[in-house]
């Protein structure tokens, strides 16, 4: 890719993030709809923990979103654009055995966290999604566990509404978003610094007094909040999570 004077390998991703708007009117061919699929592994033997599951969902977007194969020059980035002229549209599938294994030969990103997996693919039509990936089931995610209510460590966090239930489906494109805006809470070098170290972040829910003071600082722009279009699961104009850079 090319790399502007005094830029960086993630100049075009880190402006792409930080400046896209989004929002459009969709297409009147339901077929013409851009949307990011998201594979997460789920075993019937040995499905993945809820929390690590969501964590490896959330790196993986941000993974996709950051790769030089999104840069300027890259053979992704037209996808990307047009994606992120769009509105910002996930759908996460479920796979196991062959069908994760025929997943990753698709154009995308494989993150992981504890013994979860997950992979975000780049985005495109709906109507031109590869057959590995439109004859994977939409439904089926649920997996056990609970979501901490602390994170870790210190850096990137994304905070789970209480108050809201979503399947985990619904749920790794939310916190996949998240992962997106994160990045504005970060200046370029910090950003390339967190891509470099693999994108570490937590997932967490929130009680009522946190979210409130999350709420908050959303509104300052000391965080920022994913806000659901109301397509599938809960109402428009909810508030999903809110991504928070503590140091």
């Amino acid at each position: 890719m090319t790399i502007e004077p005094n830029g960086s390998p993630l100049s075009d991703d880190y402006r792409r993030l930080t400046g896209y708007v989004g929002g459009h009117d969709d297409p009147l061919d339901p077929a013409d709809v851009l949307a990011m699929q998201m594979v997460l592994r789920i075993e019937k033997s040995d499905p993945p923990d809820r929390a690590e599951l969501l964590v490896a969902a959330a790196r993986a977007v941000a993974l996709l979103c950051l790769d030089d194969r999104a840069g300027r020059d890259g053979p992704w980035a037209p996808s990307l654009d047009a994606w992120c002229d769009a509105r910002i549209r996930k759908i996460a599938r479920r796979a196991r055995g062959a069908q994760w294994l025929a997943a990753q030969e698709v154009w995308g990103v494989t993150a992981g966290e504890g013994a979860a997996q997950a992979r975000a693919l780049v985005p495109g039509r709906v109507g031109d999604v590869d057959r590995r990936i439109s004859r994977l089931q939409i439904g089926g995610t649920e997996v056990d566990g609970g979501l901490p209510a602390d994170p870790p460590t210190t850096g990137v966090c994304l905070w789970v509404n209480p108050d809201l239930e979503m399947t985990v489906g619904k749920l790794a494109a939310q916190v996949g978003h998240a992962s997106m805006l994160a990045v504005r809470l970060l200046d370029e070098a910090s950003t390339l610094a967190w891509r470099e170290s693999g994108c570490p972040l937590s997932v967490c829910v929130a009680d009522s007094v946190r979210w409130r003071s999350l709420l908050a600082a959303d509104a300052s722009g000391a965080a920022v909040a994913v806000r659901d279009a109301g397509f599938t699961e809960i109402a428009p104009g909810s508030v999903t999570v809110i991504a928070e850079v503590t140091r």
